[in-house]
C-alpha cells in the first residue's frame, strides 16, 4: 500500500514483493501555482546573486548591479579593455555612418524628400549610450535594421507619404518606435521573453530571407536612377514599378552602383577568407561612400543622371517627445507597427546576443536585453531616432574587432556624434546609388541559404515553415509573411498537442529495457501484453484522440493474434495493456476521465490495464479522481519490466483483476 507518501511493499497474489509508486502528499493550490509561476517567469533564478548578499548596503548594491549591468564590469575595467573597445567602437562607427543613412532612406526618413531636420544616423547615437548602461551583452553593437526599416516604410507609408507629408511620416515613425520600446520593455519587466521564442528559427530564416530579397529589389530604384517608386513590398509590384519606367532608366548610376557593389562583395569575401582582415569589409561601406562622393563631385554627377542625397542638417536635433502622436487617427497604426517591428528586432537581437555569449562562454539575461532594447527605443523616440536593435552585421564586426564590454557602443556613439557635429555637410554629394549598393550588399548576408539547406536535411516541416514565410513576404507583403509564420507555427504547436505520438514498445533481449519496436528491430513484443507509450501530457485537447488511438492499437494487436493462426507459432492472446507514463509530464481532469473510460472499456473486453512509471502529479490527480482506486494499487508499477512480468503471471484471458472487478459495475464486466 501507499501510506503518507512513502513506498510500502505490498504482497501481491503471487506472494512476491514488488516496489510501489507512492502517491505524493497533498499540496496547497497556492504553493503549486506559485512554483509553476516561478518556473515560468524565473527559470534562470535571476535574483540569486541578490539573495546571497546580507541585508543592507551590500544587498542594495547587488540590486543596483542587477538593474544596471554596467556596474558589474565598470569596477574591473582596465586600460587594456579601453584600448580594445576604442578600436572596435571606431571600426563599427565607420560602418554605422553610411549604413545608418542608407537604412534611414529605406525607412522613408530621407533628407532628399525634405527631412533635413531629422538626421537619420541619430539612431546610432542616443540608443548606443542607453545600451552601454543597460545592456548585458559584450558583443552587441546597437544600430538600425534593414528589415525594421522596410517594415516602417511598408506599414506607415500608406498613412503618410514621406514625399508629400514628411513631417507626419516622421512623427508616426517616432511614435511607432516609442510603442516598440514600451512593448519590448514590458516583456522584459514581466519576464515574458519566452513568448519571442515562439517565432521559431525556421520562421525567422524565411522571414529575413524574404525581406532581404524585397529590399534588394527595391534598390533597383537607386541603381536605375528612378525618381518615383512603389511603396509595395511584393515582388510583382516592385518589378512592375521598375519595368513601367523603363524609359527613365539611367545607365550612369547603374554602372557606378555595380562597381560599388562588386567592391563591397570582394571586401566581404576577403574578410571571410582571412578573419584577421575583418576591418576590410567593415571599412568598405565608408570607403565606397567617400570614393563615390569624390567622383560625383569631380564629374558633376547630378548633370549625368546620378542623384545625390542632398544637404543633411549639421548638429544635434532637438527632442522629439512632443512629436509623439497619442490621440491621432493613426495612433493604432503606429502601435501595430511598433509591436510587429519590436518582435522582429527582439528576435534578431536576442539571437545575436545569445549566440555570441555562448561562443565566448558568458551569460546573457534575455529579459535584461529586452529591457535594454525597450529603454533605448523609448529614449530614441524622444530624441529623433527610429527603431534600433542589435543587428547581426554590426555585432559581428564589433566582436571581430575585439570588443570587451558594452563600452564599445559608447565609443561608436561619440564617433557618430562627431560626424553629426562636423562632417554631415560632406555627404551633400554622396550618390544615392552608393547607399543602394551598401544596402544590397548587406542584404546578401541576411539570406541564409546554409540554414535553409540544413532545415531541408533535418526537418522538412521546418523547411515548409521557412518556405511559407518566405513566399508570404515576397509574393504578399511583410504583414502577410509574418501572419503566415505565426499561423503555421501555432498550427504546428496545436497539432503536436492535439495529436501526440503513441508508440508500441518491445523488450530488448538480455535486458529489462523496453524500446520502440519501430526503431529497434531487435525489440520483442511481450506475449499477452501490449505496451504503449504516450509521448505527451494528456489534456482536454487530446483526450478523445488518445482514447480512440489506444483502442485502435488494441484492435490491431488482437487482429495480429488472430492472424497468427493456431499451433506452436500462434501468438499469445492479449491479456493486459501497459501504459508507459514516463514521458507524460502532466494530466488534467479530462485526462483522468480518459484513463477511467479506458479502464471501463478494457473491462468490457476482458483486458487489464497497468500503469508504469507515472509522475508525482499524475499519481496525485489519479488518486484524487478515484481512478487509481478503480485501476487498483497493485497495477501501478515503477518500470515497464515489472508491469509486464506481473501481468504475465497474474492475468488470465477474458478476465480483469479482482481489484478491478470490485471497482467496476457488473454491467461493465465481460
Amino acid at each position: 500500500m501507499v501510506a503518507g507518501g512513502q513506498v510500502v511493499d505490498v504482497p501481491p497474489p503471487d506472494g512476491r514483493l514488488r516496489s510501489r509508486v507512492p502517491v505524493p502528499p497533498p499540496r496547497s493550490f497556492l504553493r503549486t501555482a506559485g512554483e509553476g509561476l516561478r518556473e515560468t517567469l524565473f527559470p534562470d533564478d535571476p535574483f540569486r546573486a541578490v539573495a546571497r548578499e546580507p541585508a543592507g548596503r551590500r544587498r542594495a548594491l547587488a540590486v543596483l548591479r542587477y538593474v544596471f549591468p554596467c556596474l558589474e564590469w565598470l569596477p574591473s575595467y582596465s586600460s587594456a579593455d579601453l584600448r580594445s573597445d576604442l578600436v572596435s567602437g571606431l571600426t563599427v562607427a565607420s560602418l554605422a555612418v553610411p549604413q545608418g543613412i542608407s537604412y534611414a532612406r529605406l525607412a522613408g526618413l530621407d533628407p532628399v524628400v525634405g527631412l533635413c531636420e531629422y538626421i537619420p544616423d541619430h539612431s546610432s547615437f542616443v540608443p548606443s549610450l542607453v545600451y552601454t548602461v543597460l545592456g548585458s551583452s559584450r558583443d552587441v553593437a546597437v544600430g538600425t535594421m534593414s528589415v525594421g526599416s522596410l517594415l516602417f516604410a511598408s506599414m506607415l507609408g500608406p498613412a503618410a507619404s514621406p514625399a508629400t507629408d514628411p513631417a507626419l511620416y516622421a512623427r508616426l515613425a517616432f511614435t511607432a518606435t516609442f510603442f516598440a520600446g514600451v512593448f519590448q520593455a514590458g516583456l522584459g519587466v514581466l519576464r515574458l521573453g519566452f513568448l519571442v521564442d515562439f517565432l521559431s528559427h525556421a520562421a525567422v530564416v524565411g522571414f529575413m530571407g524574404g525581406a532581404a530579397t524585397v529590399v534588394c529589389l527595391q534598390q533597383l530604384r537607386g541603381f536605375l536612377g528612378l525618381h518615383h517608386f512603389t511603396h509595395a513590398t511584393d515582388i510583382p509590384a516592385v518589378l512592375g514599378s521598375v519595368f513601367s519606367q523603363s524609359g527613365q532608366w539611367q545607365w550612369q548610376p547603374f554602372v557606378l552602383g555595380c562597381c560599388l557593389f562588386l567592391f563591397l562583395q570582394i571586401t566581404r569575401y576577403i574578410s571571410k577568407r582571412r578573419s584577421k582582415l575583418f576591418w576590410v569589409s567593415a571599412a568598405a561601406p565608408l570607403v565606397s561612400v567617400i570614393l563615390s562622393t569624390v567622383l560625383v563631385y569631380l564629374i558633376k554627377g547630378e548633370k549625368h543622371g546620378i542623384q545625390t542625397i542632398g544637404s543633411v542638417k549639421q548638429g544635434i536635433n532637438p527632442p522629439s517627445f512632443k512629436s509623439l502622436l497619442f490621440s491621432s487617427p493613426h495612433t493604432w497604426l503606429a502601435a501595430k507597427t511598433g509591436i510587429i517591428t519590436g518582435i522582429i528586432s527582439l528576435a534578431e537581437g536576442s539571437a545575436v546576443a545569445r549566440s555570441f555569449a555562448m561562443a565566448k562562454n558568458y551569460h546573457v539575461d534575455g529579459n535584461k536585453e529586452m529591457i535594454a532594447f525597450g529603454a533605448m527605443n523609448m529614449a530614441g523616440s524622444c530624441t529623433s531616432c527610429y527603431l534600433t536593435a542589435g543587428p547581426f552585421s554590426r555585432s559581428t564586426v564589433n566582436r571581430d574587432a575585439g570588443c570587451r564590454s558594452p563600452a564599445s557602443n559608447a565609443v561608436m556613439a561619440l564617433a557618430v556624434l562627431a560626424t553629426l557635429l562636423f562632417l554631415t555637410p560632406l555627404f551633400r554629394h554622396t550618390p544615392q546609388v552608393a547607399l543602394s549598393a551598401i544596402i544590397a550588399s548587406a542584404m546578401l548576408g541576411v539570406v541564409d541559404l546554409r540554414a535553409a539547406a540544413r532545415l531541408a536535411r533535418v526537418d522538412r516541416v521546418d523547411l515548409c515553415v521557412c518556405l511559407g514565410t518566405f513566399l508570404g513576404v515576397v509574393l504578399g507583403s511583410i504583414d502577410v509573411g509574418l501572419a503566415v509564420a505565426v499561423a503555421v507555427l501555432v498550427l504546428r504547436v496545436l497539432l503536436s498537442v492535439a495529436r501526440p505520438r503513441t508508440t508500441a514498445l518491445g523488450k530488448i533481449p538480455g535486458t529489462a529495457a523496453y524500446r520502440r519496436v519501430d526503431q529497434y528491430a531487435m525489440a520483442e513484443p511481450t506475449p499477452g501484453v501490449l505496451v504503449l507509450r504516450v509521448d505527451a501530457p494528456i489534456c482536454f485537447a487530446n483526450a478523445s484522440y488518445l482514447r480512440e488511438r489506444i483502442a485502435r492499437w488494441i484492435t490491431d494487436e488482437e487482429d495480429r493474434v488472430v492472424g497468427s493462426g493456431a499451433g506452436a507459432a500462434a501468438a499469445a492472446p492479449l491479456r493486459c495493456v501497459v501504459l508507459d507514463m514516463g514521458a507524460m509530464a502532466s494530466i488534467d481532469s479530462c485526462g483522468t476521465k480518459m484513463v477511467e473510460d479506458l479502464k471501463r472499456s478494457l473491462n468490457k473486453r476482458g483486458l487489464q490495464i497497468a500503469l508504469a512509471n507515472p509522475g508525482s502529479e499524475i499519481m496525485r490527480k489519479l488518486d484524487k479522481s478515484k481512478v487509481l482506486q478503480l485501476i487498483g494499487d497493485e497495477w501501478v508499477f515503477l518500470t515497464v519490466a515489472e508491469a509486464c512480468d506481473y501481468a504475465q503471471s497474474n492475468c488470465k484471458v477474458g478476465t480483469a483483476s479482482p481489484g478491478a472487478a470490485a471497482a467496476a459495475s457488473p454491467d461493465e464486466m465481460v
